[in-house]
């Protein structure tokens, strides 16, 4: 989010809770992220717990599909064509680039 974006959001709160209201309603806010930030602490602990000192190492990260993907094959390609290729400046990482089709 940009700055013009936060200085609209912020106009909004003052039009919608009023300059005297917006002070307790941003507490209430804090208040209940906190509480979920804790409730979703609390759930990931229970399922690392659940799961067995065999998956201590688990991730609740790793479920999301886009991540089990570069986990599980982007990390083991580039252990093996790290010499043959140079690494580009994409966040440390080679772009996908498939032998078959070129």
């Amino acid at each position: 989010m940009g700055a013009g974006e936060f200085l609209v959001l912020g106009l909004l709160a003052i039009l919608v809770f009023g300059p005297e209201q917006l002070p307790k309603a941003a507490q209430q806010v804090g208040r209940v992220l906190r509480q979920l930030r804790r409730m979703a602490d609390s759930a990931k602990s229970d399922i690392q717990e659940g799961l067995g000192p065999e998956f201590k190492d688990f991730d609740v990260q790793d479920l999301n599909p886009k991540r089990f993907v570069q986990k599980h094959f982007w990390e083991a390609e580039d252990d093996e064509e790290e010499n043959r290729r140079p690494v580009s400046q994409l966040n440390g990482r080679r772009p996908p680039f498939d032998d078959e089709a070129t």
